[in-house]
């Protein structure tokens, strides 16, 4: 059973068939009505590869994402899922991991399936060098590219961010400010908004008189040789080292909610009371915040709004808008829990 099938059995071209199925206007609804009947009754189902080579588009999107398993990521993934759908667009998924070859060659297999644009999610795609963005800049050259939380500044690549300097900032001066001397900062990457987050944390602690950054501030790499121990009790057990030897530290900030569980557990262990003894803060104010006790204190980086901005801009790339902004960004808002006393 094929479209010209159909045209036989109602006696219309294969043209208007063609507009039933793909939902044009120009067609009555006499005739609307006779082609879907028969569609029904025949059980057909259109072949979606000859659809899109019919009208330049298969409705469907590549999502490219490092590792579906970070919590981050696959929220992210299913907010853009869900909001495709209300657009009636499709989805493939490419897991790339962190190796430049990966990401590359799952680029070419999702530009080799036709896809209308494809979504890069998480910061890890955008690169210093640009000689690693090329294959994206390429891309773009054929389907539109937007990303969640990077940004590479190149024709028809589009960002969609969250101000992560200007969040951590704020979340370090508040923890500062309500009386805490020496904080310790803890994070796992170096991606684009992993340098952000640790920008904005050297500088409102260097404002505020903490000397010595360095030795306030402890890496725990998310996607290495360790990623199988990057669990809250890994982390619990790399903080109590971090306190051996150096004493004084009287709070905790997280890059991530993962880090400050493993913090809070140590807590838990050392007998330290949180937060009396120890204020901790976590960032993208995940299911953990709640899960764990005391409840944590996260910056809610707005990532549900996020990704229905990259879909909602991308269907005004796709209707030709030429208003739509190279670069998006959102505040953030720190929710303030159990772990933080801040006034």
């Amino acid at each position: 059973m094929n479209i010209y099938d159909i045209s036989k059995m109602t006696g219309v071209s294969t043209a208007t068939v063609s507009r039933v199925i793909n939902g044009s206007s120009n067609v009555s609804a006499k005739t609307r009505e006779k082609v879907l009947s028969v569609i029904k009754e025949q059980g057909y189902t259109p072949n979606v590869f000859a659809r899109g080579l019919g009208l330049n588009t298969m409705k469907t999107i590549g999502i490219m994402c490092t590792d579906s398993s970070d919590r981050y990521i696959a929220h992210a993934v299913y907010f853009l899922e869900e909001s495709l759908r209300k657009q009636n667009y499709d989805m493939i998924l490419c897991c790339t991991g962190y190796e430049h070859k990966e990401k590359e060659k799952q680029m070419s297999m999702l530009l080799s399936k036709r896809v209308d644009a494809v979504i890069l999610v998480g910061s890890s795609y955008a690169e210093e060098n640009d000689e690693l963005n090329s294959y994206i800049t390429d891309a773009a050259k054929t389907v539109p590219v937007m990303m969640v939380n990077g940004v590479i500044n190149s024709p028809n690549v589009y960002s969609v961010v969250c101000d992560d300097y200007l969040a951590m900032y704020d979340c370090t001066r508040q923890m500062l400010l309500s009386g805490r001397k020496c904080p310790l900062y803890i994070y796992n990457s170096l991606s684009y908004s992993g340098k952000k987050k640790m920008k904005g944390f050297m500088d409102a602690a260097g404002e505020l008189g903490v000397t010595d950054l360095e030795s306030n501030m402890l890496y725990i790499p998310s996607h290495s040789t360790l990623s199988r121990r990057l669990s809250p009790s890994y982390i619990r057990s790399m903080i109590g080292e971090v306190f051996k030897k150096r004493s004084g530290y009287d709070s905790v900030i997280c890059s991530e909610d993962v880090l400050a569980v493993g913090v809070l557990k140590y807590a838990s262990s050392a007998g330290l009371s949180v937060p009396k003894d120890l204020a901790v803060t976590g960032y993208n104010d995940s299911d953990l915040c709640e899960c764990c006790e005391p409840e944590l204190t996260s910056v809610d980086n707005r990532l549900q709004a996020i990704c229905e901005k990259c879909v909602s801009s991308l269907m005004e790339i796709f209707e030709g808008s030429k208003a739509v902004p190279k670069q998006t960004v959102f505040s953030c808002e720190l929710i303030q829990r159990s772990t933080t006393d801040f006034h």
